[in-house]
């Protein structure tokens, strides 16, 4: 990768290192509390809020922090953490507690739900030191400022990304926070924003990514295709050398973001990946969007973007970019309510409210930055979507084309010597197991195709493990239906691409021997 994010950033060090020698602090507005509701695919699934309703703590270190997530009576007792100063290695200790799984020199939030990190007072910076959350679900990080995260040199933390995400994340909102580093993988650094391993129902908003090789993934190989239902609005990614983002599989929607010194190349849609790209403004940039760097085509469906001194490469094996006319090659459906700045604005807007310390200001979708209303705390444990049609389990035959037959499936892991295959083989003695008691599986096609039932069966020997699950539009992340059990499952018909069965919870590994799909 080439070096000019390190070259760039020169002059912004010398201004730092002059600074600091004379002992003058770089001012901030005074940092807030105070928020609105969550936006985006962070809004769908039972929704985020973070800690909201919980205890509030004030911490001034990174070891307060775990502290404070071990000191709960649960590790789903919601809390909100605000955090003041600067948080590093030094400070940065290990706690145990029943309600935790902390670790040193990373910011562990890990097997855990509920909880909300905010800066306030003066701000919160975390230095060289990642915040990394690893199965956990209701997040919120906001109005921090994390920097310069290694993952090699010294010191290395959170293995190079500012804020990771990994093994079944759900429902994270990242808002009004600033993402840098100071140069790329060749300097230690990797990427700003990652996400892998199952990691659904995301959002960021208001944010500032720059000075980086890589402003951040969703899905760690082309084989990591479990990540999905992404929103990324009103972020300024400034100096990035690519990734902005990577998206490998799923559905994500970019929308009112400034890009400015995307130098290699930017929205990167792969392996079947499905952006819908709405009203940005693209500057001084190269290839910003398309699929770049592999064979696995990617999908997007472009509105009302403008691309200002972009230029765009010729079309290769491994490289091709959407430019210079882009035009849309796939449609993508939201299931949330939003409004759209102007494209031309957008510079203006995003300078106003993106990143720590702008006072939380977010635009009233009209270019004007507004001080938003609080809003009231939901209940701090999110409720998962009901049904909008009953259930019929049970009965484990039915009638029709199983159109699972010739499609093709994935999901979010399996055990080993089992297939995601073996469930659309029309073999019952073969079967699909996720590695413990949860996992999902999917049935996809090629194009657009109208399921109104499913019938989900269970290995001989299995009969009864399933317990709590979910059937997903996985185009959309839409809950069609929800219950407990295996058998026949009806609900309004649907024309999707790729549906998904999602099992929260078993008494045993499941076994998931077919999983048919029907028209009517």
């Amino acid at each position: 990768m080439k070096r000019r994010v390190a070259r760039r950033l020169q002059a912004a060090l010398a201004t730092l290192a002059l600074a600091a020698a004379t002992g003058a602090a770089l001012s901030a507005p005074e940092a807030t509390a105070a928020t609105a509701g969550a936006t985006g695919y962070a809004t769908q699934n039972g929704g985020t809020t973070g800690g909201a309703g919980g205890q509030t703590v004030r911490a001034t270190t990174g070891t307060a922090i775990h502290a404070a997530l071990c000191g709960r009576a649960t590790s789903s007792t919601p809390i909100v953490i605000e955090v003041e100063g600067t948080i590093d290695h030094g400070n940065t200790s290990q706690v145990s507690g029943g309600s935790c799984s902390t670790a040193a020199g990373v910011i562990e939030l890990k097997q855990i739900s509920n909880v909300t990190i905010v800066g306030v007072g003066s701000g919160a910076v975390f230095d060289q030191l990642g915040i990394h959350i690893r199965a956990a679900s209701n997040i919120v990080v906001q109005n921090v400022t994390v920097r310069n995260v290694k993952k090699s040199g010294s010191p290395t933390s959170n293995g190079g990304d500012a804020i990771g995400m990994e093994s079944d994340v759900r429902n994270v909102w990242v808002d009004h926070v600033t993402l840098e580093a100071s140069g790329g993988e060749s300097e230690g650094f990797d990427g700003l924003f990652d996400m892998k391993d199952n990691t659904q129902y995301v959002t960021l908003s208001y944010s500032v990514l720059r000075n980086s090789g890589r402003g951040g993934l969703v899905g760690s190989s082309e084989s990591d295709l479990s990540n999905s239902f992404i929103t990324y609005h009103h972020n300024l990614y400034e100096n990035i050398d690519s990734r902005a983002p990577l998206l490998r599989g799923g559905t994500a929607h970019i929308y009112n973001n400034h890009y400015v010194s995307l130098n290699e190349s930017g929205i990167n849609s792969r392996a079947g990946a499905r952006a819908k790209v709405d009203n940005n403004y693209f500057e001084d940039s190269k290839d910003v969007l398309g699929t770049f760097y592999t064979d696995a085509a990617g999908y997007w469906q472009v509105s009302g973007n403008i691309f200002d001194n972009v230029t765009w490469s010729s079309p290769g094996a491994e490289n091709n970019p959407a430019g210079p006319d882009p035009q849309s090659n796939t449609t993508v459906a939201v299931p949330y309510a939003y409004t759209l700045d102007a494209a031309s604005c957008v510079p203006s807007v995003v300078s106003r409210t993106a990143g720590a310390g702008k006072g939380l200001q977010v635009s009233d979708g009209a270019c004007s930055p507004q001080t938003p209303t609080p809003t009231t705390p939901a209940p701090t444990t999110p409720t998962p979507t009901t049904p909008t049609t009953p259930t019929t389990p049970a009965p484990t035959q039915s009638s029709g084309t199983n159109l699972s037959i010739g499609a093709g499936s994935d999901g979010s892991g399996k055990a080993d010597g089992t297939s995601y295959g073996n469930v659309r083989d029309g073999d019952p003695s073969t079967y699909w197991s996720p590695p413990g008691t949860t996992g999902s599986v999917s049935i996809k096609w090629g194009s657009p195709t109208a399921v109104s039932r499913v019938v989900v069966k269970e290995a001989a020997g299995a009969t009864g493990r399933i317990g709590a699950w979910r059937l997903l539009d996985a185009d959309t992340g839409a809950v069609l239906s929800s219950g407990s059990g295996a058998g026949v499952v009806t609900f309004a018909r649907t024309t999707l691409s790729k549906i998904t069965f999602e099992i929260t919870g078993a008494s045993a590994t499941p076994r998931v021997a077919e999983f048919e799909t029907y028209a009517g």
